[in-house]
């Protein structure tokens, strides 16, 4: 049985959502993913403070969420209302540059046995590995086949320029067989019983353009300018998803195959999110 998506106060807030899933409904699945604060040990980023791409899923029925999804482009400037805004003023630029609708699906209150899940919703942070125009063209194609679905919720350019991607309170195909190792334990949700469990159904997936040198397969690269830690900083701000919550692809993944995002400064990126009151 399908349910009814509430989309609430979609003029606000700039693309950038806090979703709450609403407990007990029925046709879906939804689940959380593993924290980190460094690329080579997925430990809670809480505990880095105190130091201071792809998925394929199809599902059943959609869940009910709270909260304030991607307003139609143009998105409106400057920073309006009900948005977290940093100390600094800093705003970033913002794109719109939806994907095909192949490549995003609905979010899930049961998973694909019929039971009901209710998970909070975590921040995942990739890398495109390729250019930033490369990775929208590949989302904006279309993928009939369920294997070679992907998208980002959202993505941020070597300038800082933020991407809106997919709308929030939608499921983007960012992450394959994935487990969040939280707080609560392992969360993870099947939708579609083709497919192994994934995060996808309760995360919100944002990615770093890389660099020129990190166009290949090695383990490290240059890293990411500043324009992209403010940016991201605030991207995440907006979602008011807490720092236990935060996590990198290579986290999650349990295929074995994905390391992104490499050369992640995360120190830097903590430090320039607790500079919002969240």
């Amino acid at each position: 049985m399908k349910l009814t998506q509430t989309a609430v106060g979609r003029s606000l807030l700039l693309g950038l959502v806090t979703l709450v899933v609403i407990l007990g409904l029925s046709g879906g699945a939804i689940a959380r993913i593993v924290p980190w604060n460094s690329i080579d040990s997925p430990t809670l980023i809480s505990q880095a403070s105190q130091n201071s791409s792809t998925s394929a899923e199809s599902g059943n029925s959609p869940v009910m969420l709270r909260g304030m999804p991607l307003p139609e482009p143009p998105f409106p400037e400057p920073i309006l209302p009900g948005t977290t805004a940093s100390p600094s003023g800093y705003v970033p630029r913002q794109e719109s540059a939806p994907a095909h609708p192949t490549n995003y699906g609905e979010r899930f209150a049961q998973d694909s046995d019929g039971r009901l899940v209710s998970n909070d919703l975590i921040v995942v942070i990739h890398e495109t590995v390729g250019s930033a125009s490369s990775a929208i063209n590949t989302f904006q194609t279309p993928h009939p086949r369920d294997e070679d679905q992907v998208s980002y919720h959202s993505l941020i350019k070597r300038d800082g320029t933020v991407v809106y991607i997919v709308p929030p309170e939608l499921r983007a195909f960012g992450a394959g067989s994935s487990v969040f190792e939280g707080p609560n334990g392992p969360e993870t949700v099947r939708t579609n019983p083709a497919f192994a469990s994934s995060v996808n159904n309760f995360a919100y997936h944002t990615s770093l353009e890389s660099p020129n040198d990190g166009r290949g397969n090695s383990s490290r690269h240059s890293g990411y300018t500043e324009a992209q830690y403010q940016s991201l900083a605030w991207v995440v701000a907006q979602t008011h998803v807490p720092d236990n919550r935060i996590t990198t692809h290579r986290a999650v993944d349990r295929s074995g195959t994905r390391r992104d995002p490499r050369s992640f400064n995360s120190q830097r990126f903590i430090e320039l999110l607790h500079t919002y009151s969240r």
